[in-house]
This record gives structure tokens, sequence and C-alpha cells, in this order.
């Protein structure tokens, strides 16, 4: 029997068709990768209403696009269709946060122990020095975005895509939770320094005690949101 490789050799024409076969993601997709984005960032809030046509001219894309974009993020419980109301951010609730910490230490603290490459580690400690410059600037929303680049930086150390994109639904989950947390202006200057002792300990290939660090930062993280949002 002939290997695949050899069939491919032979007619060329079917690689080509299988090439063709290789998903790239639909303009919808990548129309709720945006929006996962805006939210991960903190530039869309919980209960704000999202409209197709101010989207769709915005992103310079269909109606049509942007409604199956609003469908993929219902799904993912990141918005919200109200009856003759609209499509608003959603707001979550607080039985959500365990499951949210659940898959968090899953994927945070085994991405962090087993290390990566130098060019992943540098954009652990780039995202701690943005977090410092923040702080120095007295930006909390600059802080809540370096926080959020930190913990993406640590999932991205596993270079995985399926964990990254995982990820990106969790911070924007996350961000949500934090909208309302960032009523106290310390919220985020109070972590810097536990992201600034872990990615120290990532550096110095003390993988074990980075993961050990930032399970405890994760368990006290879903303690103070518990607390913040009730039981």
């Amino acid at each position: 029997m002939a290997s695949a490789d050899q069939v491919f050799s032979e007619h060329p024409e079917s690689s080509a068709r299988a090439r063709m076969r290789v998903r790239v993601p639909s303009v919808a997709e990548r129309v709720a990768e945006e929006l996962r984005y805006q939210l991960a960032e903190g530039f869309l809030v919980p209960g704000a209403k999202l409209t197709e046509a101010t989207i769709a001219e915005d992103l310079g894309v269909s109606r049509n696009t942007v409604r199956e974009a609003f469908a993929e993020l219902a799904g993912e419980r990141l918005l919200t269709r109200q009856p003759n109301k609209g499509v608003f951010v959603a707001t979550l609730e607080a039985g959500d946060i365990h499951d949210v910490y659940t898959v968090r230490r899953a994927i945070e603290v085994s991405s962090i122990r087993t290390g990566g490459s130098p060019e992943r580690i540098a954009a652990v400690r780039a995202a701690v020095e943005e977090g410092k410059l923040a702080a120095a600037a007295n930006d909390n929303e600059g802080l809540g975005s370096a926080n959020q680049h930190f913990h993406g930086a640590i999932v991205d150390l596993a270079e995985s895509n399926r964990l990254t994109t995982i990820m990106a639904q969790i911070l924007a989950e996350m961000r949500l939770y934090f909208h309302k947390a960032t009523v106290d202006a310390h919220f985020y200057s109070d972590w810097l320094t536990e992201n600034e002792q872990i990615c120290s300990a990532l550096e110095a290939g003390e993988l074990e005690r980075a993961g050990d660090l930032l399970l405890a930062y994760l368990n006290r993280s879903e303690q103070q949101q518990t607390a913040i949002h009730g039981a």
C-alpha cells in the first residue's frame, strides 16, 4: 500500500487540496477574538450594551458577522442577550468564581512548573515591568492590563495554542470580576510584589517554588474574589 507521502508526491493536486483543508478562522471568530481582547483589557465593562451596527462599522465587517461573534461569546457566558433589549456584557455570578479558579490553577501552575524558552520567560518579566511602570504612574487600569498580561504570559510558557485559547476566555471572565474589585485603588498593586517573586523564581529556574508561589497566589485571589462578590 502506498504511503501518504507517496500519494502526495505522485499526485501534487491532492497535496494542494489537503493544504486547502487546513482550517482558517472565520471572520466572525476573529471578531469574537477582538471582543474577547477588549473584555480582557477592561475596555468593555459589565452591563455595557453592545450594538451590532456600531461594532460592524468599527471593525469593518457585516452585522451578520457581528451577530455570529455575539453568539460565540454568549456561549462562553461573556455576553448575554436580553429579549427586546439587546446584547450586554455579562455580569458573572459569584458561583462561577470557584470554577474559573479551578481552571486557572490547572493551566497556570502546570505551565510555570514546566518552565519555558528564554523568550517566553522574558515576556513574563516584561509584564512585571509593565506593572511597575503603571504603579509608578498611579495608573490602576494599566496595572490591571499588566496583571492580565502577566498571567497570559505564564500560560504562554507552555507554547500550546489550545491553552492560550482557553486562557483568553478566562482572562476575559476575570476582568469582569475585577471591575467590582477595583473600587479599591490598591487592588492590583497588592499583587505586584507577588508577581515579582513568582517571576524571579521562574528566572532562577526554581520551577517548583514558582509553581508553589503561584498556587498560593491563586488560592488567596479566589478567597478575595469570593469575599467581594459574596459566597
